[in-house]
């Protein structure tokens, strides 16, 4: 098995298509990039052939959301064939995926549904990992989701996050914006949950912003459609103290400001990560 990540202990953003042409004049050192699996999960074409330019002059990690590693059924071999390709047609320094289900019967719900926090959901969500990694030859990141009801369990979220980086092999990224959205929709102490997380297995970051739900005003809904929010910076903070620089993407799918607009929040991002490097660099 490989490392956990390759990618630079800098900030990254979202690649989509409408900044490809924007790239090829971008000037920052130390930049990365983030894509959707199933936004690729094609045989060819442009964008594609795009990805794989891009590939050639920046890290680039893939980010699934269609596993359904949390799922009660095993993961689809036909999406385990696709991934596996994708990542053979790009060099790949991170990949990641979700702890949530969101298919069975040979549907797909097209929404990251809760995995429970139980004992069985665990020994299977762990086989599912265990069947991706070994398709994969790399371990993965799992990715903490974002929770609008608070669900009993065997456990807190962290410990089953911890549980399968023991059983598995893999790493955790953090999502520290779902994080944010899970303390104010639960009640859940987001320090905590930090602090029981084992900085030797966090591989990467997720920042974004979200948006308040327009009838239920108190709850907020992982959006990413807006710049994120000074909580979620503060909580990223914290979350950097523990961790230590680590790789810390800004996660922007919808309303997407200009190239330079967003490039100017992943500099924010990455002025904290320079300043968590001086600090380790003086202990």
């Amino acid at each position: 098995m490989q490392e956990l990540t390759k990618l630079p202990a800098a900030a990254g953003i979202s690649l989509k298509p409408e900044y490809f042409d924007s790239i090829n004049h971008c000037l920052e050192t130390n930049i990365w990039f983030e894509v959707h699996a199933e936004n690729y999960l094609i045989q060819g074409g442009p964008r594609l052939e795009r990805l794989q330019d891009i590939a050639r002059n920046f890290p680039i990690s893939i980010h699934g959301v269609g596993a359904s590693l949390g799922g009660p059924e095993p993961i689809n071999p036909a999406h385990i064939k696709r991934l596996t390709n994708l990542l053979n047609l790009v060099p790949t320094a991170a990949f990641s995926e979700h702890i949530a289900w969101s298919g069975t019967e040979g549907n797909y719900l097209a929404n990251l549904m809760p995995t429970p926090v139980t004992l069985e959901s665990l020994n299977k969500t762990a086989h599912n990992i265990q069947q991706l990694q070994e398709a994969l030859q790399r371990p993965i990141l799992i990715e903490n989701p974002a929770n609008y009801l608070n669900f009993k369990g065997d456990m807190s979220e962290p410990e089953f996050m911890m549980s399968l980086v023991r059983k598995t092999g893999c790493g955790i990224l953090l999502d520290v914006n779902n994080l944010f959205i899970s303390a104010n929709n639960t009640g859940i102490d987001p320090q905590r949950y930090i602090e029981n997380l084992d900085p030797a297995s966090l591989g990467e970051i997720h920042i974004a912003g979200h948006s308040a739900d327009p009838i239920e005003k108190d709850l907020l809904i992982d959006s990413h459609d807006n710049d994120v929010s000074k909580g979620v910076w503060d909580l990223l903070d914290k979350a950097l103290s523990h961790i230590g620089p680590c790789p810390v993407l800004i996660e922007r799918d919808a309303n997407l400001p200009t190239f330079d607009v967003l490039i100017k929040e992943r500099n924010m991002a990455q002025k904290r990560i320079n300043a968590h490097k001086e600090v380790t660099s003086h202990e």
